[in-house]
C-alpha cells in the first residue's frame, strides 16, 4: 500500500475518534518537504559517512550523553528539549539511526546488533571513550544492549517509555496494526493518540505526524519494527555496570508504563530505578520538555 503522506495536505480524512470533525475539515497550510525544514535549531549536523551515523553535537560541558529517538521519529522529537540543557555543564550528542534523519541514505539490517555496533563506531570517530546513554521507545532496547556490551564506557543509561528486556511482543493482528502505522495516516494517528491517551489537540497531531512521516525511510521503519519485535536482550544483565533509571508517562498505553513496565525491568536490572511522569504519554519529550532535559541532568549529575 503506497504511504499517504501527510506533507502532502494532512489527509486526517476518516480518523472522527483521533481529532474532531471540525478540525479535520479545516484546511492545511503547506508542510515542509524536508525532515531539516522541520528541525531549525541545530547547528552544523553532520551527515552519516561509513564510519558512522548521522548527528550533531550541541553543548561543550564535561558530561558527554548519546541521545538515541524512537520508531516514530528521528532527532527532531527532543528539538523542545534544547533550550533547556545547561550546555556549559553538557554536551549532547544526538544520533540517527540508519535510515532516519541525518542517517536516512544509510541502508543496513536494521537488526539491534547493528545499531549497537553502529553507535559504539559513532562514539569512537568522536573519540568519545566515555558517556551517559539516553533512549527512548525503541531506542531504550538498543541503550540495554549497548550497556551491557560496552559497560566500561557508560556512565549513566536514562530510558524514556523504553522496549523492555523482553522486547515487544506482538501477535500477527499487532503486527498488522504496527505495519499499518507505517502506511496508513489513521492508522499512525490512533497510535499516537491512545499513547497519549487522546488528549491532545489536532494541531499537536498533525505536528507529531508531521514528524513521524518525515523522520525515516519505509525500509528502515519495517526494518527496526522486526527488530524490536523479535529482539530481546539476552547478555548477562549482571554485566550493567551504570546506573539505569527507567522513566514512564501515565499518559501512555499499559504496555509503556506501571506495573508491566516497571515488572519487566526489575527482573533484569534489579538495581533499576523509576520515575513517573503524570502529565505525559510515550512522548515526553514533546509533551513535558522542560521535566524531561531536568531528568536527564539529574541522573548525570547522580552518576557522577
Amino acid at each position: 500500500m503506497k504511504r499517504r503522506h501527510l506533507l502532502k495536505g494532512f489527509g486526517l480524512g476518516a480518523t472522527a475518534a483521533v481529532v474532531s470533525a471540525r478540525a479535520a475539515a479545516q484546511p492545511a497550510k503547506p508542510a515542509p518537504s524536508t525532515a531539516a525544514a522541520l528541525s531549525l535549531s541545530w547547528p552544523g549536523p553532520q551527515l552519516a559517512s561509513a564510519e558512522r551515523l548521522g548527528h550533531c553535537r550541541i553543548g561543550n560541558g564535561p558530561a558527554v550523553c548519546v541521545v538515541l529517538h524512537e520508531w516514530l521519529g528521528d532527532h527532531v522529537n527532543w528539538e523542545p528539549t534544547l533550550p533547556y540543557f545547561d550546555l556549559g555543564r553538557h554536551t549532547l550528542i544526538f544520533m540517527d539511526l540508519r535510515g532516519y534523519g541525518w542517517s536516512r541514505a544509510s541502508t543496513g539490517t536494521y537488526t539491534l546488533q547493528e545499531a549497537v555496533g553502529d553507535v559504539l563506531r559513532t562514539a569512537d570517530s568522536l573519540a568519545i571513550p566515555r558517556f551517559h546513554l539516553v533512549g527512548h521507545s525503541m531506542s531504550g532496547l538498543v541503550g540495554q544492549a549497548i550497556a551491557l556490551s560496552a559497560a566500561a564506557r557508560i556512565q549513566s543509561v536514562t530510558l524514556f517509555s523504553p522496549v523492555p528486556p523482553t522486547g515487544f511482543h506482538a501477535d500477527e493482528a499487532a503486527l498488522k496494526a504496527l505495519n499499518a502505522v507505517i502506511d496508513e495516516d489513521e492508522a499512525a494517528a490512533r497510535a499516537i493518540t491512545a499513547r497519549t491517551s487522546n488528549r491532545y489537540s489536532a494541531g499537536w497531531l498533525q505536528r507529531k505526524l508531521r514528524i513521524a512521516r518525515e523522520a525515516a525511510t519505509t525500509d528502515a521503519m519495517r526494518g527496526y519494527l522486526k527488530m524490536f519485535t523479535s529482539s530481546a536482550i539476552t547478555d548477562d544483565p549482571h554485566r550493567l555496570a551504570a546506573p539505569m533509571h527507567v522513566v514512564n508517562g501515565a499518559l501512555d498505553i499499559p504496555f509503556y508504563r506501571g506495573e508491566a513496565s516497571h515488572n519487566a525491568f526489575a527482573a533484569a536490572y534489579p538495581q533499576a530505578t523509576f520515575e513517573t511522569i503524570d502529565d505525559a504519554g510515550h512522548y515526553s519529550m514533546l509533551e513535558t520538555p522542560v521535566r524531561v532535559a531536568s531528568i536527564i541532568e539529574k541522573r548525570v549529575a547522580a552518576a557522577g
